[in-house]
C-alpha cells in the first residue's frame, strides 16, 4: 500500500477493546478471508467482499435482540 495515511490496526489492542459484535465479525472475516484465498480470489476483490459482509453482519448483530441477551 502506498497510502501515507494508512496505519495498520494493532490487533492485540483492538481485540482487548472490541465489542462482542466486533469480535464476532472479526472471527467471521478471518474465516471467510481464508476461504476466499483458497479460491484464488484477488486481494482487491477479497477486501471488497469482506467489507460488504462485515457491514451486513454488524448491522444484523447490532439490531439483534439475541446478542443483547449474551451481554
Amino acid at each position: 500500500m502506498n497510502n501515507p495515511d494508512f496505519k495498520p490496526i494493532e490487533f492485540d489492542r483492538f481485540k482487548n477493546e472490541a465489542t462482542l459484535e466486533q469480535l464476532v465479525v472479526l472471527s467471521n472475516m478471518e474465516s471467510i478471508n481464508a476461504l476466499l484465498i483458497a479460491q484464488g480470489v484477488s486481494q482487491k476483490e477479497r477486501l471488497f467482499q469482506l467489507n460488504k459482509v462485515a457491514i451486513a453482519q454488524m448491522k444484523s448483530l447490532l439490531e439483534s435482540n439475541s446478542i443483547k441477551k449474551l451481554k
